[in-house]
Formats: structure tokens, C-alpha cells, sequence
């Protein structure tokens, strides 16, 4: 659909999207002030509901202006298979086994390291967790750790700047941790069969970059974080409940690695997905509730973004192929902020005749902004939705994840341009 008004009209609907991922927070605010429309201005102010009703938005306009067919036929036309993929992940990482087995884990290397249990329990869980993300994806990492992290550091008592800072931390650490395989990264993905980039080339050139950076990271916000928190770990908490037949935690585990292992394909992975539902069924005792709502909320936002982001190519392509390397690294950094990274890439893999260079400037830098804002990864949503309830207004403010970010992201970024 390549008529200019429809372009000029999608370009400003996207941008009005921004804007209200930036006004969100007072849009729950204003819930409170006028409490006869508390329940719209709530709607307005999850910032979840926002790309989705842009999404929808645009796409009455396309018809009003082309037709309904057409706006239909578009709306068709976009792939949906990470927003699905992404709701069907956090919905099995989530699950009681899964996460009591990964914070058993966690709990036993904690007791291993020469610091405090919750210290070594919340640093584990800021830079373990997220590079575990290159073996079972960034969403799911981001599920798991966002779990892990919420009664830890994510609560009302922790001073807000402290919150954003480690909400920056982990997800510039998510966005780059995965970088040590070629499947895990919505960005690394969109150019990794193009370019011919398997897990090891990853490893060799941007892996232990990243890991480097998520060590530094990680240590950092958990020296700030040390004096806020709780006595008892949030793993301690977890595992004093009634313990997960193994069995049991196996078939979750089993479910999720082939989940992972065909995260391409929708139909196997959406089957595998109703095999759990029954598994948890027939097995309810050992189960918590499943955070069906938070994932939905996580997958309308992401349809929303491929709808709307999908009509950006016409601007966006020029500005990526016109930079050179060392332009493209702080272009791409920056747009990632306003732009999710893994469009960015794909995009890049379009570009003819692009040199090695190029290639990784693009990347290192999509990656390396991925914690700027909601809308710059993937995954960041999921960790949205897990984590708001501990901010004020129970909403994450876009300008104070964007000022928790900038340190994180400068340290993510001098790994990739300076080792």
C-alpha cells in the first residue's frame, strides 16, 4: 500500500502512538482526578492497550480513505508470529514449574557466592537470567527474571529512581543478552539467515561483548540496589511453597524447550501451547494461575506495532541505508528508541551491497538501545506488564525507564565500539 497519503497518515498515527506511550502515566493519573471516567482514562494509560488501539485506529482510517477491503487485506499481510510466539512463551515461563525450577537454580549458585543471599539472588537474576535468554529466547527471559525480580525490587518501599534504574538494567540486558546465538534476538533473527550469521559467528563477535556488558551492568545496579533489599530472597519465598513433583516441572520444561524450538513456526508452537493448557489442567494442584491477561496484553501490543510499524518502511529505509558505519551505530541507536529494533534490522537486510561493517554497526547498535523505551524490544512489554504494579500509579513512566536506561545503554554500547 504505497500511496502517499495513506504513508503521510500512517506516519502520523505512529507518531501520535509515541506521544501516548510517553503520556501514559498521566493518563492514570487523570483516572484518579475524574473518577466518573476512571475507567477510559485507565484503558488510555496501559501502556500495553496503546500500539494496539493506534493499530486499529489506523486501520479504520486506511478503509475510510481506500476502502475496507484494502485496510483489510494489509492488516492480513503482516506476519504475526512473534506477537503470538511472545504470548504463548511468557504464559509457559511464567508457569509455577518453570520458574521454581529456574529460581532452585538460582538459590543454589546464590548460597555458593561470597555475598548475601538476596544480593547474590537479585545480581544472578539481573545478569544470569538474561543471557540465559540466548538459549530460551529474550521473552522468556524477560518473563522469568521480571518474575524473580518483582518481590525483590519491584515493590512500593524501593525509592522510584533505584526501580528505573534497574528496570533499565534489565531490559538493556535482555536486548543484549541474547546476542550469543543467532535465534534468540527478534533483531539478531531478521538478518541472521540473510547475512549467513550462525551461533557461533555470534558468539565470537557480539556474544561475549554483551556478556561483558551485562556483568558490568549488573553489578552496578545491585550495588545500588544492595541496601533496599529484603532479608529473605525472592527465591527463598518461592521455594518455601509446596514443592513441584519433578515429573511435573520436566513436562513444563520439555513443553517449553519445543515451544523454543519452533518459535518460527505457529502452528507447531500454538499446538504445543494447547498441550500445556490441558497439562495444567490435569495437573492443577501444582500449578499458580497463569498470567493469560498480562500476555494478551503483551501480544495486542506487539500486533499493534507490526501493524503500525509496517507502514513506516518509506522513511525509514532511506535514513538507515543513507548512514555510514559509524552514523548508522548512533542512528540505529537512537531510532530503536521510537522504533522496535527488530524492524530496524530487517530493514537493514533489504539494503543491497551493504559492507560487514555496516552490518554490525546496525545491529550492535538496535541491540544496544533495546532498553530505551517500551516499544525498542520485544520483550520489553512483557516486562512491563509484570513489573508496573510496583511504580506509583502502578504505571511505568516512558521518561523515567528512558533516564534508567542511558547509563546501561552507554556501557552496552562502549562494549560493542570499544572491545
Amino acid at each position: 500500500m504505497q500511496e502517499p497519503t495513506i504513508q503521510y497518515l500512517a506516519a502520523a498515527i505512529f507518531a501520535v502512538a509515541l506521544v501516548h506511550t510517553f503520556a501514559a502515566k498521566q493518563f492514570e493519573r487523570l483516572s484518579h482526578r475524574f473518577p466518573r471516567h476512571a475507567g477510559l482514562f485507565h484503558l488510555l494509560g496501559e501502556v500495553e492497550v496503546v500500539f494496539g488501539f493506534w493499530a486499529i485506529v489506523l486501520v479504520l482510517a486506511m478503509a475510510l480513505v481506500v476502502g475496507g477491503g484494502p485496510a483489510l487485506g494489509y492488516a492480513e499481510s503482516r506476519n504475526y508470529t512473534e506477537p503470538l510466539f511472545v504470548f504463548v512463551v511468557m504464559v509457559v515461563a511464567a508457569s509455577r514449574p518453570v520458574l521454581r525450577t529456574v529460581m532452585s537454580g538460582v538459590s543454589l549458585v546464590a548460597r555458593v557466592l561470597p555475598l548475601p543471599t538476596p544480593v547474590a539472588a537479585a545480581w544472578l537474576g539481573l545478569a544470569a537470567v538474561p543471557l540465559l535468554g540466548s538459549l530460551v529466547t529474550e521473552p522468556a527471559a524477560m518473563t522469568i527474571a521480571a518474575l524473580m525480580l518483582a518481590p525483590q525490587i519491584f515493590r512500593p518501599q524501593v525509592p522510584e529512581a533505584v526501580k528505573y534504574l534497574a528496570l533499565g538494567v534489565l531490559f538493556v540486558n535482555v536486548s543484549i543478552g541474547g546476542t550469543l546465538t543467532s535465534y534468540a534476538a527478534p533483531p539478531v533473527l531478521m538478518v541472521a539467515s540473510t547475512w549467513q550469521w550462525d551461533s557461533a559467528f555470534m558468539l565470537a563477535t557480539f556474544g561475549w561483548k554483551a556478556a561483558v556488558a551485562v556483568l558490568v551492568n549488573a553489578t552496578v545496579a545491585t550495588f545500588v540496589l544492595r541496601k533496599h533489599l529484603p532479608a529473605a530472597s525472592s527465591a527463598h519465598a518461592a521455594l518455601s511453597e509446596a514443592p513441584v513433583p519433578p515429573a511435573v516441572a520436566l513436562v513444563h520444561l520439555v513443553l517449553l524447550a519445543g515451544i523454543v524450538l519452533f518459535a518460527h513456526h505457529p502452528v507447531a508452537f500454538l499446538g504445543l501451547f494447547l498441550m500445556f493448557l490441558g497439562y495444567t489442567q490435569a495437573y492443577e494442584r501444582h500449578q499458580s494461575p497463569l498470567i493469560i491477561k498480562e500476555a494478551l496484553l503483551v501480544g495486542f501490543f506487539l500486533a499493534g506495532l507490526v501493524v503500525l510499524g509496517g507502514m513506516q518502511q518509506w522513511w525509514l529505509e532511506p535514513v538507515v541505508s543513507s548512514l555510514q558505519p559509524l552514523a548508522l551505530f548512533f542512528g540505529a541507536l537512537g531510532l530503536t528508541a521510537i522504533t522496535d529494533n527488530a524492524a530496524l534490522t530487517y530493514l537493514g537486510s533489504l539494503i543491497t551491497n551493504i559492507s560487514d561493517e555496516s552490518k554490525y554497526m546496525l545491529v550492535a547498535g538496535a541491540v544496544a538501545g533495546g532498553g530505551l523505551t517500551v516499544i525498542a524490544n520485544a520483550p520489553n512489554p512483557a516486562g512491563v506488564a509484570l513489573l508496573k504494579r510496583g511504580f506509583s500509579d502502578e504505571t511505568i513512566g516512558a521518561g523515567g525507564l528512558l533516564l534508567g536506561a542511558l547509563g546501561p545503554t552507554l556501557v552496552a554500547a562502549a562494549a560493542f565500539m570499544l572491545l
